[in-house]
């Protein structure tokens, strides 16, 4: 039986397009604009046997980026997906999502230098790429968000209308975003929903949870938010001091500090969280038991619909950032507290 013939992929391009110089054939590569059994490759060099009908030269629009485990493009933001229609990035702990009124970096802002070429990937052998000139015309747009201190995954539209489609799913609740938390207490239950109606107080900077009875404040928004949770794991404190569990939580609703007010209300506050966990406030703040610099709280998953692919549904996971890798280390191995994880 003969072996199949591996040549580079340059070779079957040109192939294909006997009439097209090899220079311009290497752009078309490196531009993005090839791809093989639907997935885009950028190195003219690499080795394939005869991809045969599968291998495709797609328009000059800009075609899904393949990031493969994600490209590092600032030592805190991950780009793991882009599109014509959104990008997927994985956020670090301590970076904005959107542009504040002061000005600081934020996922979007990094983003937007990374399309325009001002940064490049930071990843051992994509260092120094840059992006074809067709991503450079892409706008990012805030779809959702993540609060500054929470690490993980989230989405960034890349066109208006893809913008509008996407938060329509949020609106509708059929994008599915779950979270990993580390929370103080034992949950009643394996398994549960929170339901609750949230009042924002009057500067934006913290939720309440309220009764129906309760009288609204003139001016403040309530909204319903809803979380279901499931326990993934308990640790027993040295000394008898208590319990940190691990939870894994799916959002129904996206109300801002949905997870931090709601937990706290059901008695198991994040650890970290310096704005509903009582422990990390008031004059005991620097006797507090389990140090931690943030909530511990990570965006795991993101599940949504392609805007140009209707009833085509992708998902994205995100690595934890390194603090709450090892703080679960220290938890599974009894050590807690174990100092300031950076």
């Amino acid at each position: 039986m003969t072996e199949p013939q591996i040549r580079p992929l340059l070779d079957w391009v040109l192939r294909r397009h006997p009439d097209t110089p090899k220079s311009r054939a290497k752009q078309w590569i490196l531009a993005g604009r090839v791809s093989v059994n639907g997935v885009v490759i950028r190195r003219p060099h690499h080795p394939l046997p005869d991809p045969g009908a599968t291998l495709d030269l797609g328009g000059r629009q800009a075609t899904t980026l393949a990031c493969g485990s994600g490209w590092q493009i600032h030592p805190r933001l991950a780009l793991l997906h882009l599109d014509s229609a959104f990008a997927i990035v994985n956020k670090g702990p301590g970076l904005l999502a959107v542009p504040a009124p002061n000005g600081r970096l934020s996922a979007l802002s990094l983003l937007a230098a990374f399309l325009e070429g001002k940064l490049h990937a930071l990843n051992s052998g994509v260092t120094g790429r840059s992006l074809p000139p067709a991503y450079r015309r892409l706008q990012p747009l805030a779809v959702h968000r993540l609060d500054q201190d929470t690490s993980g995954v989230f989405c960034l539209a890349t066109n208006p209308a893809a913008r509008h489609h996407l938060i329509a799913q949020l609106k509708a609740h059929t994008m599915r975003r779950e979270y990993v938390a580390f929370v103080e207490g034992r949950a009643r239950t394996p398994t549960g929903t929170w339901r609750q109606t949230l009042q924002l107080s009057r500067d934006e900077l913290r939720q309440h949870v309220i009764s129906e009875l309760q009288p609204r404040v003139p001016g403040a928004e309530v909204q319903e938010a809803i979380t279901h949770y499931e326990v993934v794991a308990e640790y027993p404190l040295a000394g008898g001091q208590g319990f940190v569990t691990q939870l894994r939580l799916r959002l129904e609703t996206g109300r801002k500090h949905q997870i931090r007010v709601q937990a706290a209300h059901a008695g198991l506050p994040l650890i970290g969280d310096r704005t509903y966990n009582p422990a990390y406030r008031g004059p005991d703040a620097a006797n507090v038991r389990l140090v931690f610099p943030r909530q511990a709280l990570h965006a795991a998953a993101l599940t949504l619909e392609h805007p140009d692919h209707p009833g085509s549904r992708l998902t994205w996971t995100a690595e934890w950032p390194k603090d709450l890798r090892q703080f679960e280390t220290s938890l599974r191995s009894g050590r807690c507290p174990a100092g300031t994880f950076r």
